[in-house]
């Protein structure tokens, strides 16, 4: 028992000296092997302009369209503005709603990227 012991406490010390060598993030972040994540593979901003021009690309497209929709609908589409006005506020619900199911999926399942870059997929290959 008193190896045991003894080999527990080298790996602790062991660990305690990796994490405080400033290898390690030394937040708890794992890799997808359960390892612990090291600092120079961590916080680079490459996919930054790609998720700021997709958030901005999806921002104009919003606005742009739900400027116009209310018009659209009781012009073109012969709609009235009762019914209108209720297929935009859906539509506008819709569309803060499915951030939440993103979410969901990207904390307990595929992570934050591989969310972003599905849904930015559908997102393109639907408009």
């Amino acid at each position: 028992m008193g190896s045991v012991d003894e080999e527990r406490s080298l790996l602790e010390a062991e660990l305690d000296r990796a994490e405080n060598s400033g290898l390690y993030t030394g937040d708890g972040s794992v890799d997808f092997n359960g390892n612990p994540v090291l600092k120079q593979n961590t916080g680079n901003w490459k996919a930054c302009p790609f998720i700021l021009g997709n958030e901005c690309c999806e921002r104009l497209a919003y606005y742009g369209i739900a400027t116009n929709l209310v018009s659209y609908l009781t012009k073109k589409l012969h709609e009235g503005n009762a019914s209108a006005a209720r297929n935009v506020t859906t539509w506008q619900g819709t569309c803060y709603v499915t951030p939440l199911i993103g979410a969901v999926l990207a904390d307990a399942y595929w992570g934050r990227y591989w969310t972003i870059a599905a849904f930015s997929t559908i997102y393109f290959i639907v408009i």
